[in-house]
């Protein structure tokens, strides 16, 4: 009967998102803590020269646009590729169809 039930998508995921939170608090109460938090030792330093601030975040703007397209695409041909044949209709694939549109517009709307 347990055994089942810790096949049940939901519980399964509860149960291992509680598991992962209780090994990080264990994991950060173990973890070594330095006293010395000061600005200085958590700048950044290279080569004796002052790195500025701009030049350590890189844009990722263009990234996120291609990321989102490409999880709609891989999305869409997986839903495609597992349904069963004979159960997908006209309507379910027009609305896939649909949605992978909706990605392409939104990485194209500049």
């Amino acid at each position: 009967m347990i055994d089942k039930l810790l096949f049940i998508p939901p519980l399964a995921f509860i149960l291992i998102l509680t598991v992962s939170f209780i090994l990080s608090a264990i994991s950060s109460k173990l973890a070594f803590k330095t006293k010395d938090q000061s600005d200085e030792k958590k700048s950044c330093y290279a080569c004796g020269e002052d790195i500025p601030k701009h030049r350590m975040q890189p844009e990722y703007t263009q990234f996120f646009h291609f990321a989102f397209f490409f999880t709609v695409m891989h999305v869409f041909v997986l839903i495609i590729a597992c349904v069963p044949k004979l159960s997908i209709g006209f309507g379910n694939i027009a609305l896939f169809f649909l949605v992978a549109l909706s990605g392409l517009l939104i990485l194209f709307r500049d």
